[in-house]
């Protein structure tokens, strides 16, 4: 992939392009749980004044995004979405990387995550990150895994 890559904060005006990419990204996730995900229904109009939303844009175009939540006593990662014809060259890898610098800015040695059980590879990513499982709990009709992972602060 080439690297004429930014990444800059979300503002309002990038809504409805960070829903049409996560919609995208999770698409495929669909027939895997009966149901769209959580995050294919949220508000971003909501989410980008709330939360930290990160956009990496490839030649201008949004391939990718982290939103994260800072908490007294670590940094959330709310949601990674990776354009599925960007996926596996690295994307979602800079963005976690991102999301330690992040923390470390912020003074957390802790950053935490959660995902759908069913979404295997997703597991598989972040525990070779160095995310652990913390805990699992049901979830409409599936299960919610709790992760974690020190870092650097």
């Amino acid at each position: 992939m080439r690297e004429d890559l930014t990444l800059l904060p979300a503002t309002a005006e990038d809504a409805d392009a960070i829903l049409a990419l996560i919609r995208d990204a999770y698409a495929k996730w669909v027939p895997v749980i009966g149901r769209e995900p959580l995050p294919m229904r949220a508000d971003y109009a909501a989410a980008v004044k709330a939360h930290r939303i990160d956009l990496l844009r490839l030649d201008g175009r949004l391939v990718a995004l982290i939103e994260m939540i800072p908490k007294p006593d670590h940094l959330l990662i709310e949601n990674v979405a990776v354009s599925p014809d960007c996926q596996g060259k690295g994307l979602g890898r800079r963005l976690l990387a991102h999301a330690e610098r992040v923390a470390a800015s912020l003074g957390h040695s802790e950053i935490r995550l959660y995902t759908n059980k069913s979404f295997a590879e997703n597991l598989r990513f972040y525990q070779a990150l160095g995310y652990g499982i913390d805990r699992e709990e049901a979830f409409m009709g599936g299960v919610t895994v709790y992760m974690s992972k020190l870092v650097d602060a």
